[in-house]
């Protein structure tokens, strides 16, 4: 019988040295100046697998059973770090300073204007051209099932004020939750708006497309956007539009729909303002792929959710085991505040103060219909 000692170096040199109960470390992958980047893998009594890196805090795995219990990877990614190093469209990241879009790159705060880089035609998106998606934070273990990433983003770090301190922490229950924290302070005012960008295929990769899953969205109001995908500031009715996602509804039914707001083909980019009671954890969305069984719940201490149907996935990518991301081969549900709103007065604000604390939550419960 191997002693502990040896027992755990073993271990260590197979990359599989566990680091608490339910959480296993494993080596990733190494950065372009040496630094090791290991993965963590959380696992659950039912058998769901959620493994996040410190690069980007990004989500690179998440297996969950279809009906007959087989186990898939509902998450698009890559199968090394070397692809999350080159050019994708934020899969599985943190986005933040500021998730989504702010227009034309500028916002005033406290009377002075800061200039952001337009990374999305004429605006600002998800952070800049080097947002939180693209370092890598420190990472830890934390609780007997969850990984802790942090870091400092530091005063001036793509254009925003303030030093900003910030925690994000995944946590995976034995009631198929994944429940993602978010900590943050500053020493200067500024906007913080922080999201997971995960790109989801409850089919597991068995469909090339998402237009067949059922979503139901908790919302009666949307925020129209102009041609650069900016909210003109409208809280407009889903009513009677083909945004109205209060009943269940396949993805597919209506995303090429004649409305303004689908223009070209463009489909589904859009916030959603949650339809809130008080404060806490709320209902925001369900998804049901009716093919494989698989389903997902969303809940969320946040007043938005921006749902993304990959409508920019164009073939280009090779993910995991080879597989080409064709268009709308994956959906986001971007739990957050509204896009623009260090511009928009009439929205939830976004600006963090010295002696505040940017708390927020969103979990991914995970499920089955027979």
């Amino acid at each position: 019988m191997l002693r502990g000692s040896v027992l755990v170096a073993l271990m260590a040199f197979l990359g599989q040295a566990s680091s608490a109960p339910g959480v296993v470390k494993r080596v990733f992958g190494t950065m372009p100046d040496g630094r090791a980047v290991e993965s963590f893998t959380l696992t659950n009594a039912n058998g769901i697998e959620v493994t996040a890196i410190p690069y980007g805090a990004i989500i690179t795995s998440l297996k969950t059973p279809d009906r007959s219990g087989q186990r898939g990877d509902i998450v698009l990614g890559f199968d090394s770090l070397d692809g999350y190093l080159k050019e994708h469209p934020y899969f599985g990241a943190i986005v933040g300073r500021y998730g989504n879009r702010i227009a034309g790159g500028r916002f005033t705060l406290d009377g002075q204007t800061y200039t952001l880089a337009k990374n999305n035609g004429p605006n600002h998106l998800h952070g800049g051209i080097k947002g939180f998606d693209k370092v890598l934070w420190e990472a830890a273990p934390i609780g007997s099932n969850g990984v802790v990433f942090s870091r400092t983003s530091a005063d001036g770090e793509e254009g925003y004020p303030g030093n900003l301190k910030v925690r994000v922490t995944y946590t995976l229950t034995d009631k198929n939750e994944l429940i993602v924290d978010y900590l943050a302070t500053t020493d200067k005012a500024t906007p913080v708006n922080l999201t997971q960008h995960s790109y989801f295929n409850l089919s597991a990769g068995k469909s090339e497309d998402i237009l067949g899953h059922e979503l139901t969205i908790n919302a009666d109001r949307y925020t129209p956007v102009d041609a650069t995908l900016i909210p003109t500031g409208e809280l407009a009715s889903v009513q009677g539009t083909p945004f109205d996602f209060r009943k269940p509804v396949a993805i597919g039914k209506r995303i090429d729909a004649d409305h303004p707001q689908l223009a070209n083909g463009k489909g589904y980019d859009h916030n959603w303002v949650l339809n809130r009671t008080g404060s806490g954890l709320q209902i925001a969305a369900r998804v049901a792929d009716p093919a494989s069984g698989r389903t997902l719940e969303v809940r969320t201490t946040e007043p938005g959710m921006q749902f993304y149907a990959g409508n920019f996935l164009d073939g280009t990518l090779k993910g995991k085991g080879g597989q080409v991301y064709k268009r709308r081969s994956g959906f986001c549900l971007e739990t957050q505040h509204f896009p623009d709103s260090p511009n928009q007065p009439k929205f939830p604000s976004t600006t963090l103060k010295p002696g505040q604390e940017y708390r927020s939550q969103t979990v991914f419960t995970f499920g089955v219909n027979r």
